[in-house]
């Protein structure tokens, strides 16, 4: 079974919810917005990536309530495959739309002018609708797996799978013609049988190597590239030019952080045919790319920068203002009192008219 203590796995749960629901909250706003009035390829590939991050979040109160009951599942059963679902299928969503990102970036630096010219921003939509439909296709083992029952040979076959992937269910008991029946499900995604092993083994490595070897390696060879040219253009200021490399490092690092321990897990298991011991703290790393990749968001966009910067001008004007009121009724330099003066609503409605 696994174990991921409450102490360790809440604490991490809670920060990456905290932080993460405000500020991809923003992004999904400012994204939106700018999509709205004039769509860029680059502006749809990021909104798509915050929504990803979103169900992200909002699914993972689930594996809150989890680690709090102790690693078994007290909710209808029937949010386990679904809130797993939502739960690998965005890490790996997260890692397609970074690498889409990251050719476009590399396209409009290494031939501007051909990429300027073919350029469409209809293009970046069919891009995001293949990688949500082929992300979708490609987990669905997730919600299939845990319904899978064939017949067993014998009771043994289902003992030797207590450190086995999360992609399990329940104990099955077969009954005398064959068939198996569920005897409970009081947890998640945990003791395979050898034949649910047999399938989900090959696929969880098809997955690290489809949607994680891939994809990092053509985003480490765009960045490479992108820092290469980038570094030899005189026009390009050195403020920007240092922004852009740092993003570029900064999400090679956050792909290789947070995704790269998870899918290394899934050949260490592929070839013992058991969970790593480290493999929690694996997905924990994964967890935390939901509160960085506002940070890529942030160097990304312009548009994201004006929105913060807006957000945070206008909280200094409001709390200066809260500040500067409360000071002027409770302290009054001339008489030391704090009583309100009668006329000061005239004047101040004659202050704002001006």
């Amino acid at each position: 079974m696994q174990e991921c203590h409450a102490a360790l796995c809440l604490p991490v749960y809670l920060v990456t919810f905290l932080t993460g629901l405000p500020a991809n909250a923003v992004a999904f706003y400012t994204f939106s917005k700018k999509v709205r009035q004039k769509p860029t390829p680059i502006d749809i590939l990021l909104l798509n990536l915050t929504i990803s991050d979103l169900l992200f979040l909002l699914f993972l109160p689930f594996k809150m309530q989890e680690v709090t009951d102790d690693m078994t599942w007290s909710l209808p059963y029937i949010l386990c495959p679904l809130s797993g679902f939502f739960f690998y299928m965005t890490i790996y969503v997260s890692t397609l739309f970074l690498t889409a990102v990251s050719v476009e970036r590399y396209l409009g630096v290494a031939f501007p002018i051909q990429h300027s010219l073919k350029r469409r921003p209809l293009y970046a939509v069919v891009a995001s609708v293949f990688i949500w439909v082929f992300s979708v296709l490609q987990l669905s083992i997730v919600v299939i797996m845990p319904y899978y029952n064939p017949p067993q040979d014998s009771l043994s076959s289902t003992t030797n799978s207590s450190n086995s992937y999360e992609f399990s269910n329940v104990s099955n008991a077969p009954l005398s013609d064959g068939i198996n029946i569920v005897s409970f499900r009081n947890v998640c995604y945990e003791d395979f049988s050898e034949k649910q092993l047999a399938i989900l083994l090959p696929v969880r490595l098809e997955l690290c190597l489809v949607l994680f070897c891939v994809p990092f390696l053509i985003c480490s060879f765009c960045y490479i590239n992108f820092i290469r040219i980038l570094s030899g253009l005189p026009h390009i200021g050195r403020r920007r030019r240092l922004r852009a490399i740092g993003l570029a490092l900064g999400t090679l690092l956050v792909f290789a952080f947070c995704f790269g321990p998870y899918n290394v897990s899934h050949i260490v298991g592929f070839i013992t045919r058991k969970n790593p011991d480290w493999r929690d703290m694996a997905l924990l790393c994964s967890t935390f790319n939901a509160c960085l990749d506002p940070f890529i968001f942030y160097f990304s966009s312009s548009a994201v920068r004006g929105t913060l910067g807006s957000m945070l001008q206008g909280a200094r004007i409001r709390l200066a203002k809260c500040m500067f009121c409360g000071c002027h009724i409770h302290w009054s330099p001339w008489k030391g009192t704090s009583e309100p003066q009668k006329d000061k609503g005239p004047k101040q409605v004659e202050m704002n008219t001006i």
